[in-house]
């Protein structure tokens, strides 16, 4: 008896049966999907997926599926989408507070860098994010990452960088290792003190680098609490040299550089992302052609936040197409924030339509397996196959392309987080 002869005796633990399309995304685990591998969604009609002990043990056809496998626990996704559930790589998920006043100073034409400049922005989430208590920053991101989940997020990186204190900081990344127990959800953390440089240090930026750099970085590194390290590489913020000294730095420390890049300004911030062989470089509305060529040779996967520039009301896009069509990943990401307060990630998914000329297949791959690529996690998630975690959709469509062209609605019927349903018809499961 053979291994797989062996393997369908068994009976399963649930069986999802009867997609009208089954998403697999299938053959993009090993590396991200470019180009034209973007469009390939691996789409099985009348699909289903069968699993056991919180893995996908196989997918197929359910004609075939139901001659190998047997369960007690089925769902019917009839006339339904089945997709991975959507990974969100670029949240700034930890805050306190709330910025409703800046919408009117953006609406008379205040640019974001001068609401910085001026004690707003991020420095006023500071100072909310540092008066509240572990508890309360604890309750108060829990109760988000419940409604972000019932919008089909599964997985989400999540930064610090609204504490500017080491002890602040330390507070947030604690916040989102909780939630990793508290919540269905995964979070994968990430270091930000580089956000922004704290009024306690104003006029001293070079003194606020190095107290990252000799003292923040190796405590957060000792005390196992991020994965990556960013920074927000900008004119005025953190400029090349300085992100670079942060980025080795945590290098140096086991954390894997991202970083914010080329946003308002062709700084470089993609060439050095290639430098420094990040695994993302993000926003990129103003990256140059030398970035693009970094990009493409060190493999940096191009995490683009559509809504990030329709909330800054600044008119212009990240060139999807362009970085499309010259071989580099892309990735979808929410840049979910005080600045950006977006939950519903399938509105990412179809702002990329709209906005970036993105269709709908690039964006889905975007939002799946290649943001679990930037994640590092895409041999764990982001498509359906075998031996992968069961982070699964059900969606009320018939057709995936409808995650583009349906404008603000929640079409997840159902949510399954390792085999579990944790969302049942757009609530979360009791």
């Amino acid at each position: 008896m053979d291994a797989r002869t062996e393997l369908t005796e068994l009976p399963a633990d649930l069986i999802i049966e009867n997609a009208k399309q089954l998403v697999t995304l299938k053959d993009h685990s090993m590396k991200p999907a470019c180009g034209q591998q973007m469009e390939d969604l691996g789409i099985i009609e009348d699909g289903a997926v069968v699993i056991s002990n919180g893995l996908i043990v196989e997918v197929g056809k359910t004609d075939f599926v139901n001659a190998h496998f047997s369960s007690k626990n089925r769902i019917d996704a009839t006339s339904k989408v089945v997709t991975p559930g959507f990974v969100d790589p670029h949240t700034h998920f930890v805050f306190a507070g709330s910025r409703e006043t800046e919408l009117e100073s953006k609406i008379r034409g205040v640019e974001y860098l001068d609401i910085l400049k001026q004690g707003g922005g991020i420095l006023r989430t500071v100072r909310d994010t540092r008066a509240a208590s572990k508890q309360q920053l604890q309750e108060t991101c829990k109760a988000r990452a419940l409604g972000l989940l019932t919008y089909g997020i599964t997985t989400m990186e999540a930064k610090s960088g609204y504490g500017l204190t080491l002890e602040d900081e330390v507070k947030s990344l604690e916040v989102i290792r909780e939630l990793n127990e508290s919540t269905p959800l995964t979070f994968t953390p990430t270091f930000l003190g580089a956000h922004a440089i704290p009024p306690e240090f104003a006029d001293r930026a070079s003194d606020y680098v190095d107290t990252i750099c000799n003292a923040w970085i190796p405590e957060i590194a000792r005390k196992k609490l991020a994965r990556f390290c960013d920074v927000f590489c900008e004119k005025g913020v953190f400029e090349i040299d300085d992100s670079r000294r942060i980025l080795e730095t945590g290098k140096r420390n086991g954390l894997l550089p991202r970083i914010h890049a080329d946003e308002f300004y062709p700084l470089g911030g993609a060439e050095l992302a290639g430098e420094v062989g990040a695994i993302s470089a993000d926003h990129l509305l103003n990256i140059t052609p030398r970035g693009l060529e970094s990009l493409k040779c060190a493999g940096t996967i191009a995490t683009l936040l559509p809504a990030a520039p329709l909330t800054l009301m600044i008119d212009k896009y990240p060139d999807a197409r362009n970085l499309i069509s010259n071989g580099i990943p892309v990735a979808l990401g929410s840049d979910l924030s005080p600045s950006c307060w977006i939950e519903n990630y399938q509105l990412v998914l179809s702002l990329a339509c709209y906005k970036l000329r993105m269709t709908p297949a690039e964006a889905l791959t975007a939002t799946t397996i290649n943001a679990a690529h930037s994640l590092g996690m895409a041999g764990q998630i982001g498509s359906l196959e075998k031996g992968k975690n069961a982070d699964i959709l059900i969606l009320e469509a018939s057709d995936y392309r409808f995650l583009g062209y349906r404008l603000g609605g929640n079409q997840v019927n159902m949510v399954l987080k390792n085999g579990k349903p944790v969302v049942s018809e757009g609530r979360i499961a009791t």
